[in-house]
């Protein structure tokens, strides 16, 4: 019985079996852990935006506090104090920052003296400070004060007043940012004009004495023209003033603020379920076309969108040739040797250098020798102030591309080497060049693999942060590389991108609390634009292998 147990161990080992079950068994945990990596971001992120009720909270030392309900944990407290060394404890969303100076507190359960949903309670959204959680008391329309006593017809003429108060809002900002952001823009042309004629011709020449002259006769134009334009947002603005909302916290403290600042307000305990559907889909929709607000832990996200997606792009313009290139050199011309077997080690290599390095290498190369050139060359009216010789969206998308580089090369080479050796003989027996080959036969039939590496580039590119940290992001940058000046696009700008803002939100906002519900969503959209991003390039690549495979799509 022992030598044939002996045996059947033998045989198990030799068949494998134990080494398969242990491969099969870190599949599984390691598909598990992505499933509640996975798992965990979505339920997190899409339960964020839904609206939470708000309990009023009556504690044992007398103090009143409002909020609502966050987490729970179970914690060490004295034994004086409870039943037992454990307890409960909830952490409120109290808001009124600007009241308390902290808008989340921990609650113990052993503290709450009497808990209750008062039905007239609002929770109120506002540009500045935070959410505010409290009372309606009255509202101040030009000259009328209005008692606010929570009924049908108080509501509706705090809605109707609030959206003319966004409207006015709305108005002053499109002012500000077309019309006066135009005179600026023709300010600052004119300067630097006179500037290049100074660096040019100098000081004493007559060129730059007629030029000035010219320059401060339209400066003296502009000026009166923004006046004119200051006034009507000055007179907006004096009206906005006016038309004020008188609120009270649930201790009493009364607090008046500017319709125009509420970005949403609902009654957080009598909305129905189909007001909550529709405040939830008006946040996501704040989320995804909005700028920032409150230090990034508020507000909207679209400038991280529109930058990474924008960024990632530019990657791959940038990439895909030169590693394509490299790849069908190094392959297909090269002499093979001792020489092309370094360069391929040393590309190799360079998949494993830390991505900090190459955004200092950005940085140094890119911004400052390349964009410093630049700007010496053709910008200098600009200097001190660097136009190409900083960080920008251009120099983050080379950086990164160079970073990609090698995943393009290996995954192209590699696509080389599986296209059959008999296809290029039948192709230069027929009398074809070797151009002609490699661009007719061989490219085609590698181009699913070819892709397979600008996929596996982007999802890595569009995931960086730490070198872009470097060469163009930064905290807050709320208008978009893209306007109505010439030359339109300016790939030299500073941008924002999601990454980054987790980054942001999660460990350098003042409340890391408040951040994360921000984290817990931007990390759900960069999940889904990489998805979509590589699901697009995936599908590219389906119908090119079917196309050359089956000969049709």
């Amino acid at each position: 019985m022992k030598k044939n147990s002996k045996i059947t161990g033998q045989n198990l080992t030799a068949r494998g079996e134990p080494f398969l079950w242990t491969m099969g068994g870190a599949l599984a945990v390691g598909m598990l852990m992505v499933a509640g990596f996975l798992c965990l971001i979505i339920v997190k992120g899409l339960t964020t935006f839904y609206p939470a009720p708000v309990y009023k909270l009556n504690l044992n030392n007398s103090k009143i506090i409002a909020g609502e309900p966050g987490r729970k944990e179970t914690f060490k407290t004295d034994a004086a104090q409870a039943d037992s060394s454990l307890a409960k404890r909830t952490l409120y969303k109290t808001g009124n920052f600007d009241l308390y100076n902290e808008d989340y507190v921990w609650i113990a359960d052993y503290e709450i003296n009497k808990l209750s949903e008062p039905q007239d309670i609002f929770f109120i959204e506002r540009m500045e400070w935070g959410p505010f959680i409290g009372f309606i008391k009255g509202l101040q329309l030009d000259k009328n004060r209005v008692e606010f006593n929570f009924l049908e017809k108080d509501i509706r003429l705090l809605k109707q007043e609030h959206r003319k108060a966004l409207h006015r809002r709305k108005k002053i900002l499109k002012i500000e940012k077309k019309d006066i952001g135009q005179i600026n823009h023709l300010i600052e042309e004119k300067r630097l004009a006179l500037r290049k004629i100074e660096i040019k011709h100098g000081e004493q020449s007559k060129l730059y004495k007629s030029a000035l002259q010219d320059y401060q006769k339209s400066l003296l134009e502009l000026e009166i023209k923004y006046k004119k334009v200051q006034t009507k947002v000055d007179a907006e603005k004096n009206i906005n003033n006016k038309f004020l909302l008188i609120l009270e916290d649930v201790n009493g403290t009364e607090k008046i603020i500017k319709l125009s600042e509420i970005v949403r307000f609902y009654p957080a305990n009598s909305v129905t379920f189909f007001e909550k559907t529709k405040i939830y889909f008006s946040r996501w929709y704040e989320f995804l076309t909005t700028r920032p607000r409150e230090a990034n832990t508020e507000g909207g996200v679209m400038p991280a969108i529109f930058g990474t997606v924008a960024m990632t792009l530019l990657m791959v313009v940038f990439v895909a040739p030169f590693g394509i290139m490299a790849s069908l050199y190094l392959r297909e011309y090269a002499k093979q040797g001792r020489m092309v077997s370094l360069v391929k080690i040393c590309v190799n290599n360079l998949a494993g250098v830390p991505s900090i390095v190459y955004g200092v290498f950005g940085l140094g190369f890119f911004a400052y020798i390349i964009g410093g050139s630049i700007d010496n060359l053709f910008f200098q009216e600009r200097l001190p102030n660097p136009v190409f010789g900083t960080g920008g969206i251009l120099w983050a998308s080379l950086t990164l591309a160079l970073l990609t580089v090698p995943v393009v090369i290996v995954a192209t080479e590699e696509a080389l080497a599986a296209v059959p050796t008999s296809l290029r003989e039948g192709s230069l027996a027929c009398g074809a060049s070797k151009w002609q080959t490699i661009k007719n036969i061989v490219l085609p039939k590698a181009m699913p693999g070819i892709l397979t590496g600008l996929i596996l580039a982007m999802a890595r590119g569009a995931g960086e942060v730490a070198p872009l940290m470097l060469v163009g992001v930064v905290k807050l940058a709320p208008e978009l590389p893209i306007d109505g000046y010439f030359p339109f696009v300016h790939l030299e700008r500073s941008f924002m991108h999601l990454g980054f803002h987790i980054f942001d939100v999660g460990f350098q906002s003042r409340n890391a609390e408040a951040g994360k519900p921000m984290v817990f969503v931007t990390t759900l959209l960069l999940v889904f634009l990489i998805a979509v991003m590589n699901a697009a390039a995936i599908y590219i690549r389906g119908r090119l292998k079917r196309r050359y495979l089956t000969g049709h799509f």
